[in-house]
């Protein structure tokens, strides 16, 4: 394919692909921004491969491409570096980090979704830069690139040209954000729209959720405070924090949560405390006291309750009811839940 110059306004978006390439993380932020054109947006996608020949995913799916890297011309505004479950390997092919190196050098802005920040980290792109990755692995990441200043429990993060995100549907989070940057809050809000109903997100990545439902603000001093509750939900919240954090008063500050999002500041956090602490119920098997310790609800009991109150659920229920996809678990109907003792025919088909 040879590559147009892009219309005014248009962002062109290169996403990097190589065999092994976790499907997901490359079609997740495909998506956001294909369906952004459905909305009002413009951007311009081309999918790319260190020779121009089609990759093998680790899922086995073959991926067609535009061009080589080597046949890039011109700026990238966008550039994607999806991850792959063999991120030791990758960190150790010199052809794929020398490609890395050469599309980051051409482009905008650079991101990465899930483990390809080790990509980024092994190409020397996130010397002393704070970055995301996968939560699986974040340890590692800070222990086999200490330069690099690794945030564990952030969806994504961005410091300068380059943003890193967690595991994989993190990347639509990312790509949701870039698109509200260039296109606006609307926008981005159609797309998200959108891939509530085709896309299900996976447990361990919907911290995000209850900030995609607040409405837009363009209080900066808000929206700070907003990024500084979901990027740390454990971390102090208070009202008095939040005034200071913002640089106003306390009254100011409550002003703002009842005029721009229609709730309280104590009524924000608690439901992206809440987010925060269903996510590592979903998806791990961490003690009740380590979740409601980083999540900020300070004691179990404080943790059940607020569980109780608003989802009407224990944290212990909620695990054992929400956590497992496994084939295993579709031999209880989801009528048994409420009740029903009839049996299902055969396996709920999964939506994707």
């Amino acid at each position: 394919m040879n590559r147009k110059h892009a219309d005014a306004g248009t962002l062109v978006v290169t996403v990097f692909v190589f065999p092994g390439v976790r499907l997901l993380d490359v079609t997740g932020p495909i998506e956001v921004f294909t369906s952004a054109n459905e909305f009002g947006g413009h951007y311009r996608l081309d999918i790319v491969s260190a020779d121009g020949n089609e990759v093998t995913t680790a899922a086995g799916t073959r991926l067609g491409v535009d061009s080589a890297a080597a046949d890039m011309h011109g700026t990238s505004d966008v550039l994607i570096i999806p991850g792959g479950p063999d991120w030791g390997g990758m960190i150790k092919d010199e052809a794929l980090l020398d490609t890395v190196r050469g599309l980051d050098a051409c482009a905008r802005r650079t991101v990465s979704v899930c483990t390809g920040a080790f990509l980024l980290a092994a190409a020397g792109l996130l010397e002393g830069r704070r970055a995301a990755t996968h939560w699986r692995h974040s340890r590692q990441l800070a222990q086999l690139f200490p330069a690099v200043r690794v945030e564990h429990d952030a969806i994504f993060v961005q410091d300068g040209k380059v943003i890193t995100s967690a595991g994989v549907s993190a990347g639509i989070d990312l790509s949701l954000a870039v698109v509200e940057d260039h296109s606006g809050a609307e926008v981005a809000r159609s797309v998200a729209k959108d891939l509530v109903v085709f896309m299900q997100r996976p447990g361990g990545q919907s911290q995000f959720s209850v900030r995609a439902r607040a409405p837009h603000t363009r209080q900066q001093m808000l929206r700070r405070v907003l990024d500084a509750v979901t990027e740390d939900p454990g971390t102090d919240h208070t009202l008095s924090a939040m005034a200071r954090r913002a640089g106003v008063s306390a009254r100011h500050v409550t002003r703002l949560f009842h005029d721009e999002l229609g709730t309280t500041p104590a009524r924000y956090v608690e439901q992206i405390r809440l987010e925060a602490a269903q996510a590592m119920l979903e998806t791990g098997d961490d003690p009740m006291a380590a979740i409601a310790r980083r999540t900020g609800f300070g004691s179990p009991e404080s943790l059940r309750r607020a569980f109780v109150r608003n989802l009407q659920v224990t944290p212990g229920a909620f695990r054992a009811r929400f956590r497992s996809t496994r084939p295993g678990s579709w031999g209880t109907p989801a009528c048994a839940v409420s009740g029903d003792p009839s049996p299902a025919a055969d396996p709920p088909t999964r939506i994707r």
